[in-house]
């Protein structure tokens, strides 16, 4: 019985290693690869993290600056002050200015 168990048991653990390193839920290539996806989702959360602020400080700057608050009101929302008036030139159309199509 000695004979037959010695084997057994260096059996069992090469296997329950092998497991342990390459089977189950956190093998260590899912670990591996857990960490590389932590590193990659860290580097994109600090980029949020800058385009965050970057808004506060418009924010913050649209709040306390009028003239910028004006000049963002004129640029992208075409608002004029009481007794101007707009004018609106269109675009220049590429196909009329190329000729037509071919």
């Amino acid at each position: 019985m000695e004979r037959l168990s010695r084997p057994l048991f260096w059996a069992v653990l090469v296997m329950a290693g092998y497991y342990a390193l390459f089977g189950g839920r956190y093998s260590i290539f899912e670990v591996r690869a857990a960490a590389q996806d932590r590193e990659v989702l860290e580097v994109r959360l600090d980029s949020l993290r800058d385009v965050n602020e970057g808004l506060d400080a418009r924010i913050e700057a649209l709040e306390h600056d009028p003239e910028l608050l004006e000049r963002v009101a004129r640029e992208e929302y075409g608002m004029v002050a009481p007794g101007e008036i707009l004018y609106r030139h269109p675009e220049p159309d590429d196909t009329l200015s190329s000729g037509g199509p071919d």
